[in-house]
């Protein structure tokens, strides 16, 4: 780290810290923050000329304690008319992101697409940013280590910069504690941060999170993050060799999709995600055999998180290729027959409401089942529902369960509604790049191109399917559609 002092016009930055192992573009994000003057349009006087965002710090001979001289304008604020008129450019910055319709993009700080990506659509769930604002109040308890609660304050900070920012947001300390968690984030090729999976990220810091955010000290509730995105599975573990048969249960944070020649959406590539194959000594041949595993969902959850397995070593290059093959999938999403005989029970009811429900909108009379009961009053609602986080059966849970203010308790219906997006670009998840699609509550969609939030049509979402070189969807992620109880 060298401190160097800045001076911008009249006016001189004192102590500006550089990380000589990130790329001058961070140095450059930090100057961004103090002045307000874009990265693109910051002129840096060193050794040899302008500061480039890709230069060698080793090369540039910066010392400690060295004054730059810094050159550009920063973002014009139009100013009210004396007449009193209010501008939104007038309004504090908090003011004007709520305005805007939409939360801020964040700085690519070299290669970093993968991470600004994954931030996006989490930061798009309001019950983890509710957990995580309540986290703030409880702090670290004893059995979270101190990285984990530092990524966790750090996640919490950059959501809420997130929120209430206008600018792009560079978010440096974030980054920094990630690669201090995770050192693999920290890879570096010819001086610069290589590229990452995102899917690996998303599955870290989801970890992470689930280890900070468990309810400490109460077994009654569980930890949110499962409470959020954990799917319990009932899996029959068979094999036809023997006949043996046992049955396995557990909890994943996410389906997978597979693909081959056969799987042209999504609903056949999560059927062939919960059937596999493994082999494993058998007690009665005395000898290795082949199990079929056949998996069922068990328990759903709030939000559900769907990745698609575009990715797969390949041998003769040494590294890993792309299956770019097209899948749909839909905007809404019904997994009502990968449930288990169990859920599905417990899922008729709702899901009968719901169909009424829906029905009147379109003018039909209710079904016979549910006409002349209670049920028919209970009203959709746009909350979300859980699973109980045990491994059991559930399609009902409390929200203060999860962490957040307590509301009513919802009923799963099985139905799930499109509320992010993950894309790749390229061949290669060690190259390319990653985007974020994000529904908003308006219902308006955004693409989060880094830095750059671009409005989208919804139409144009399902698009993001595969089948060239184009950006596919590579994590989605699905909100539950529920009934108030």
């Amino acid at each position: 780290m060298i401190n160097v002092s800045v001076k911008w016009q009249k006016e001189l930055f004192k102590a500006v810290e550089i990380d000589t192992t990130q790329p001058p573009y961070v140095f450059k994000c930090q100057l961004y923050d103090l002045t307000g003057v874009p990265p693109e349009r910051q002129k840096i006087m060193v050794k040899g000329g302008l500061l480039k965002d890709d230069a060698d710090w080793s090369t540039l001979g910066v010392k400690e304690g060295q004054k730059l001289m810094m050159m550009g304008t920063a973002d014009e604020i139009v100013k009210a008319p004396e007449k009193g008129t209010v501008f939104v450019e007038d309004l504090p910055e908090e003011e004007q992101a709520i305005n805007l319709g939409h939360s801020a993009g964040l700085f690519n700080l070299g290669n970093t697409c993968y991470m600004n990506s994954t931030v996006q659509c989490l930061h798009s769930v309001p019950e983890l940013k509710s957990a995580l604002i309540n986290y703030s109040h409880s702090g670290r308890s004893n059995d979270v280590d101190q990285t984990s609660h530092t990524l966790t304050v750090a996640t919490r900070d950059l959501f809420n910069e997130l929120d209430k920012s206008v600018k792009p947001v560079a978010p440096m300390q974030f980054w920094m504690v990630l690669r201090k968690k995770y050192p693999q984030f920290g890879q570096l090729h010819n001086n610069s941060f290589m590229q990452q999976d995102a899917e690996e990220c998303w599955t870290q810091l989801l970890y992470t999170l689930s280890q900070s955010l468990r309810s400490s000290g109460s077994s009654e509730n569980p930890d949110t993050v499962k409470a959020l995105f954990g799917v319990d599975l009932v899996s029959r573990v068979h094999c036809a060799e023997s006949g043996e048969e046992s049955s396995e249960t557990e909890s994943v944070h996410s389906l997978k999709c597979h693909i081959s020649q056969e799987v042209n959406h999504l609903h056949e590539g999560l059927k062939h995600g919960l059937k596999s194959e493994l082999e494993k000594n058998s007690p009665s041949l005395g000898r290795s055999a082949v199990y079929v595993k056949e998996s069922r969902i068990n328990g759903l959850p709030r939000y559900l998180t769907i990745q698609f397995v575009r990715f797969f070593w390949k041998r003769e290059s040494n590294q890993k290729a792309k299956i770019l093959r097209k899948v749909d999938y839909p905007l809404e999403l019904d997994v009502y027959d990968l449930c288990s005989e169990d859920l599905r029970k417990k899922l008729e009811a709702p899901r009968r409401i719901l169909r009424d429900e829906e029905g009147k909108k379109l003018g039909l009379k209710p079904s016979e089942k549910s006409s002349g009961s209670k049920d028919n009053d209970i009203k959709m609602s746009d909350a979300e529902g859980a699973s109980n986080g045990s491994g059991e059966p559930s399609n009902a849970m409390s929200d203060e369960a999860a962490g957040v203010q307590p509301e009513k308790e919802t009923q799963l219906t099985g139905v799930y509604d499109l509320v992010a997006v993950l894309t790749h670009k390229g061949r290669s998840a060690d190259s390319g790049h990653y985007v974020a699609w994000v529904k908003q509550e308006s219902g308006k969609w955004i693409e989060y191109d880094d830095d750059s939030p671009i409005p989208q049509r919804e139409e144009d979402i399902t698009k993001l399917s595969g089948g060239g070189d184009w950006h596919m969807a590579y994590i989605c992620l699905y909100k539950a559609r529920v009934l108030p109880m």
